[in-house]
């Protein structure tokens, strides 16, 4: 049976609210959410708080049994299509700036929301701007607790990692290294040397990620949430997709300054187009290494602004 396509929804908002919603939020919202029968996105980065989330300012104000959210998310992918939106807000502005913020489900069809899709070069529109105004969110859409939600909030973002560097390398869709070898096997194989060491350094980084990915699997079978490990993985796995569209691209050579019409070698431009996002997007590549730098290999943590 083939998972529904739904990433945000299975990979990050589901684990998080089975670890921390209250059971009628499980019930509400897990079996739909698994089936695919309700879309969900993320409603985390905004314009000023991308690699440094927790100075987002989309501000939640308690209104007697309800909360008014006013504030400006982007990079949001699927927000279009999506029922639901995993919501990070600041409801408490006098905490420390991780202290204050809240996390919430967000109907993506409240009044008062606008989506504004974002075209990228490749023509397609992934991502979005989201704006929220007095948007009303009943109480029980609070996941754990009023002001925790940057706990929560980094139970999501470990998922996340995980789910991004999973699968094909436009984070977990798309193309394979698998792909891609299967490919230069069917053409008759790769005569210049360069290019088979390119060929077999692909292979040798998608075999690492293979152990890695399972290593994460047992981790999360034994019940434990996603670690520093996550970040390694994420770092590799992004780069890794660049190196294999890349390598697509050179072995095409001069087919490839042009647009395919069949499915493959259109796959293939897309991927080589989309793969810049990688090190941006869910964390940036610099934003991983400050996380394996401070929690794994214990060196001193970046300057508070």
């Amino acid at each position: 049976m083939k998972r529904p396509q739904n990433a945000i929804g299975i990979g990050w908002a589901g684990p998080t609210i089975a670890y921390a919603g209250t059971q009628a939020q499980k019930d509400r919202y897990l079996f739909a959410l698994l089936s695919g029968e309700e879309i969900w996105c993320q409603l985390f980065s905004e314009p000023g708080a991308g690699s440094d989330l927790a100075s987002l300012t989309t501000r939640a104000v308690r209104d007697g049994d309800e909360w008014v959210v006013n504030g400006q998310k982007v990079w949001t992918s699927g927000a279009q299509h999506s029922q639901f939106g995993i919501l990070l807000a600041r409801t408490n502005p006098d905490a420390s700036k991780h202290k204050g913020i809240t996390y919430f489900i967000c109907p993506m069809d409240a009044p008062g929301i606008e989506i504004r899709p974002i075209k990228e070069m490749t023509g397609g529109e992934t991502f979005n701007e989201v704006f929220l105004t007095d948007v009303r969110l009943p109480v029980d859409a609070v996941v754990g607790e009023v002001n925790d939600g940057w706990r929560l909030a980094k139970v999501t973002l470990g998922n996340e990692r995980v789910s991004l560097s999973t699968g094909g390398i436009l984070w977990g869709h798309g193309p394979t290294a698998e792909d891609l070898l299967k490919q230069v096997k069917e053409s008759g194989g790769v005569a210049d040397p360069v290019m088979r060491q390119r060929v077999v350094a692909m292979w040798i980084e998608h075999q690492i990620l293979e152990i890695i990915r399972l290593r994460t699997l047992t981790a999360r079978l034994k019940g434990e949430q996603p670690g520093p490990e996550a970040s390694v993985r994420k770092i590799l796995a992004d780069e890794h997709g660049q190196h294999v569209a890349a390598l697509a691209r050179d072995l095409a050579g001069a087919e490839a300054l042009l647009v395919p019409k069949d499915m493959v070698g259109g796959m293939w431009h897309y991927a080589f187009l989309f793969a810049q996002a990688l090190t941006i997007g869910g964390g940036t590549g610099h934003v991983q290494r400050n996380i394996v730098g401070e929690r794994v290999l214990g060196l001193p943590h970046e300057p508070s602004a």
